[in-house]
C-alpha cells in the first residue's frame, strides 16, 4: 500500500509538471488591447557564397553610379532581363534614369532588403526583395503579416497594390541570382 502511494504521488507530481498551462494574457474588455501571438518570421538559409560574390560586384557596381558597368555585368548573362520590350540593357537604363528612375540606386535599396528563395527549374534563385519571390496568390495583402503588408505598400503602392489583387505577380522593382551566382534579372515593370 505505502508503494501503490508513492507511485500515485509521483504520478500525479509529474503529470502536473507536465500539464501545459494557459500563458498569463492581460485581461481586457476592448478589442484594441487583444494580444495577437505572431509566428516568427521564417529566415531563409545563408546565400551560397557563388551569390554572395554577384551580390557585392552589384553593390560596388552600383556604388560607382555607372550604368555601363552595370550593363556590361548584364551582358556578361546571355538571358538576362532588364526589361520585357527586348531592348539593350544600356539604353533601358540610360532612358530610365532620364525618367527618374536610377538603376544604380534602385539596386543598391534591393540588394539591402530581405531576399527570397524560388525554385526555377532545377536552380535555386535568390530574389530581392522577399515579396517578390512569392507566388501572385501569396501577396494579397489579407495574406500577408500586418509588417510585411506595410511593407508591400511601400514597395508598389497603390497601383502595386491594385495589380497584385487583380491577380498579377509582383509588379515592383526586383532583381534575382541564381545559386550559381549568375545575375537572371533586374526588373521594375511586369507583362502585360
Amino acid at each position: 500500500m505505502q508503494r501503490r502511494l508513492s507511485f500515485l504521488l509521483i504520478l500525479m507530481a509529474g503529470l502536473c509538471a507536465c500539464s501545459p498551462s494557459a500563458p498569463a494574457v492581460p485581461e481586457s474588455d476592448t478589442p484594441d488591447e487583444i494580444l495577437f501571438e505572431v509566428e516568427p518570421p521564417v529566415r531563409p538559409p545563408t546565400l551560397p557564397e557563388a551569390v554572395v560574390e554577384t551580390r557585392q560586384q552589384l553593390l560596388d557596381i552600383a556604388e560607382r553610379n555607372s550604368i555601363r558597368r552595370l550593363a556590361r555585368k548584364a551582358d556578361e548573362e546571355p538571358v538576362f532581363l532588364s526589361n520585357l520590350g527586348g531592348d539593350d540593357h544600356y539604353r533601358h537604363w540610360d532612358l530610365m534614369r532620364r525618367t527618374g528612375f536610377d538603376p544604380n540606386t534602385q539596386l543598391i535599396e534591393l540588394l539591402n532588403e530581405p531576399y527570397g528563395i524560388r525554385l526555377v527549374g532545377s536552380e535555386t534563385w535568390y530574389i530581392w526583395p522577399d515579396l517578390a519571390a512569392r507566388p501572385a496568390g501569396a501577396l494579397a495583402p489579407e495574406r500577408l503579416s500586418f509588417h510585411d503588408a506595410a511593407r508591400l505598400k511601400e514597395l508598389v503602392g497603390e497601383q502595386g497594390l491594385a495589380q497584385i489583387e487583380a491577380g498579377q505577380s509582383y509588379p515592383g522593382v526586383r532583381t534575382a541570382i541564381s545559386e550559381s551566382g549568375a545575375w537572371r534579372y533586374f526588373l521594375h515593370e511586369t507583362p502585360s
